[in-house]
């Protein structure tokens, strides 16, 4: 499986490129893989806001249905349009094409309450 050092990672299996105060977030390979095929993306609204834990979205695959969940506060400031007609593109990509949404952040990012790679390799065993 495929983990960008780029990249930090969540225990709900979400990773985060942060740029500045913006935050690009997607599920990891391993989280798509347990899903298996996507059909369908379900998102909130840009200028949504959440709190970390809230719900980000649906992804409903074959087998189940489970949420996306914000790994810090923020507004949302983009969403991957792509995955409203090719939602699948999480399956292939899921940290290219793949990308659910981004958040604006007003605060400090405390990069130490997630994940670093190895962290996250270890956590998923």
């Amino acid at each position: 499986m495929n983990y960008p050092e780029n990249l930090l990672y969540t225990k709900d299996h979400e990773w985060i490129e942060i740029k500045g105060k913006t935050c690009k977030i997607g599920i990891t390979d391993f989280a798509q893989g347990e899903l298996g095929d996507i059909v369908f993306m379900e998102m909130l609204e840009i200028g949504d806001s959440l709190q970390t834990g809230d719900s980000a979205g649906t992804i409903e695959a074959v087998k189940t249905v489970a949420d996306v969940y914000s790994p810090i506060d923020g507004i949302i400031s983009g969403l991957n349009q792509k995955l409203i007609d090719t939602p699948e593109l999480i399956n292939s990509d899921p940290y290219g094409e793949g990308w659910i949404l981004m958040l604006d952040v007003e605060g400090e990012i405390d990069k130490q309450s997630f994940l670093s790679v190895e962290e996250y390799k270890n956590f998923i065993g």
